[in-house]
């Protein structure tokens, strides 16, 4: 081989080791507190690659929906109706209904969505009901259907199902419709012997939540861009009307405690106090609603306490409390912030709140139930990729990101590592023949 093909080999290596420099710094970062400045509040992001469906009044005409998908419609007052079939095999189905008012919007606090799942007979699954209901903000709410494959006769055998999305909205209030995402996710049903009764009891109480130095996470616009966070204390910032979006994993055994606070505002004037001036709200990995508590906000300090979550257990799906039903999976929980739009009245509106998140994960994680199939390919279960995408703050799109550029980095790696290993090869028999060459020919 030629000097020149050998420099050849060179230049191609250090090309390849170049490249996988270049998505090393290309890495995508945290995206921190941004200190948004007046104008609109950014929209809600909507799930990559949502199918557009519109759902039917009627159950002759209603859509197929089929567990996996994510999918986008619009929804006003009144029932809409999608079609499910499912197969007898034990498998829990959930069916998510996530609304998204225009900013603004008028409400009640009776306004809200409703999600069911109901047999061709127009029967409703035993406790496969949710509802979630507005404060006194329109913002972006869930609620969540269940059907539990093994839980109950009539809704246990394969078949056609339907989803049942019902929006409830008081006269003389917002009556135009709304984006609405619809998701279906599918649990994998368990062997024989799975537990079919609620826990008699359970760890409770308020939690005992970190003081530690705040690290800045800006939270997402939606259940789709959340913010990952672990246990910890997290500084963020908001405007009046903005709802804030992050992601917690929870395993096996695992409980979660969380307060928020609203620090002191820029004020404008004098005002009593804004009803609802910070709302947070809990929903669980299949985003059907676990609890939500607001509080009134006067522009010096507001801060609520959510009560410890009871650990992750498989059975609690069979409980009452609806408190303690969505707990019943492993997975990301989900935390929804919301700043109230009154506080605009007596704030400065270019000047963001700031927030503060005080998390307490407790319990150690724990072996999880005995699947027939993969709870990970519907969106449940706490893995390695999930706890680093909780330590480094990342949202779903920044992690899956991540992962390809790191798929990729070890193909570049791997090529680089080839090139290498040729090289040395080379060298080395250079080497031997110049030996050989110099202490001349063999005697006989």
């Amino acid at each position: 081989m030629s000097k020149s093909g050998v420099g050849v080999m060179v230049r191609g290596r250090t090309a390849v080791w170049a490249a996988a420099l270049g998505l090393v710094a290309g890495l995508p970062g945290v995206a921190y507190a941004d200190g948004a400045a007046p104008g609109p509040l950014p929209p809600y992001r909507a799930a990559d690659g949502a199918k557009a469906v519109e759902g039917k009044p009627s159950t002759a005409d209603a859509p197929l929906i089929e567990a996996g998908n994510v999918y986008e419609d619009t929804l006003g007052p009144g029932e809409r109706l999608y079609r499910l079939v499912l197969d007898k095999d034990g498998s829990d189905v959930y069916v998510s209904a996530v609304v998204r008012p225009a900013t603004g919007a008028k409400v009640s606090g009776g306004d809200g969505i409703d999600v069911e799942i109901m047999t061709t007979a127009g029967r409703s699954c035993p406790r496969g009901g949710g509802r979630a209901n507005f404060g006194y903000d329109a913002y972006p709410i869930a609620a969540a259907g269940v059907r539990r494959g093994s839980e109950d006769e009539d809704c246990a055998p394969a078949g056609v199902y339907y989803a049942k999305v019902t929006r409830t909205s008081a006269k003389g209030y917002d009556q135009s419709p709304w984006p609405l995402e619809i998701k279906v996710q599918r649990e994998p049903g368990r062997g024989p012997g799975a537990p079919t009764a609620a826990p008699d009891a359970w760890p409770s109480g308020a939690p005992v939540l970190p003081g530690t130095q705040a690290v800045p996470r800006s939270g997402g616009t939606g259940f789709n861009d959340a913010r990952a966070l672990d246990a910890g204390v997290w500084r963020d910032e908001m405007r009046p009307g903005q709802t804030r979006f992050y992601r917690v994993p929870l395993d096996w055994g695992q409980q979660l405690g969380l307060g928020a606070e609203l620090a002191a505002a820029k004020m404008t004037k004098t005002y009593g106090s804004a009803s609802g001036g910070l709302t947070v709200s809990l929903y669980s990995p299949y985003r059907g609603l676990i609890s939500d508590k607001d509080v009134s906000y006067d522009g010096k300090q507001a801060g609520i306490t959510l009560e410890k979550t009871p650990p992750v257990t498989y059975e609690n799906r069979f409980a009452s409390a609806g408190t303690v039903q969505p707990v019943s999976v492993a997975g990301w929980y989900y935390v929804a912030v919301t700043m109230g739009a009154k506080v605009a009245d007596f704030t400065e509106d270019a000047v963001p709140v700031p927030l503060t998140l005080r998390l307490d994960v407790a319990g150690t994680p724990a072996k999880g139930p005995a699947y027939q199939g993969s709870p990970a390919a519907g969106g449940f279960g706490v893995g390695d990729a999930d706890r680093v995408a909780a330590e480094e703050g990342l949202t779903a799109p920044e992690a899956a990101e991540a992962a390809e550029r790191h798929s990729t980095m070890r193909i570049v790696a791997g090529a680089g590592f080839g090139t290498g290993t040729v090289l040395l090869l080379v060298l080395g028999g250079w080497t031997l023949l110049g030996r050989r060459r110099g202490r001349g020919p063999t005697a006989a």
